[in-house]
């Protein structure tokens, strides 16, 4: 039924329980999985209309650290698909928006099948931090598969 997998991570302590479920699901049908890590963008150099300039050096630092984050979070997805057996391809990128790398990144990789975990935030922490997860489910193409 499934071809193509996109499992995503944060890194958050949820993560681990999606990419199990992912990686069965991917097992039990013959798929290939995507992992996928949207990263924070740099911090732009300059800020609003007052230019308040960042160094750059405070920028390459935070890019090194956010690149070599998001390879350990992909390098997890990759270890867990090497030990089942299934095919794997790792991608990370920044973006400002996680929800809509998620939802690119599978169109772009012809996924049929996204897979995520939820934070679970209800109330004013969902208000005020937004939901990564809502956003993917409200606007996939593809079905979705979100672990708790």
């Amino acid at each position: 039924m499934y071809k193509r997998i996109l499992i995503a991570t944060d890194g958050s302590d949820r993560s681990p329980k999606a990419i199990a479920e992912g990686i069965a699901v991917a097992k039990a049908h013959g798929a290939a999985v995507v992992g996928f890590h949207a990263r924070p963008p740099a911090p732009p150099l300059y800020y609003g209309e007052v230019a308040v300039m960042v160094p750059r050096d405070v920028t390459e630092a935070f890019e090194k650290e956010s690149v070599a984050t998001a390879e350990r979070y992909v390098a997890a997805i990759a270890g867990a698909a090497k030990q089942a057996g299934v095919p794997f391809t790792g991608l990370q990128y920044p973006s400002a928006s996680p929800a809509d790398a998620i939802l690119e990144t599978a169109e772009k990789e012809k996924c049929d099948l996204i897979v995520m975990a939820s934070h679970g935030r209800k109330g004013l922490a969902r208000v005020v931090l937004g939901s990564e997860t809502v956003k993917v489910l409200t606007h996939s193409r593809v079905s979705v598969l979100v672990t708790h």
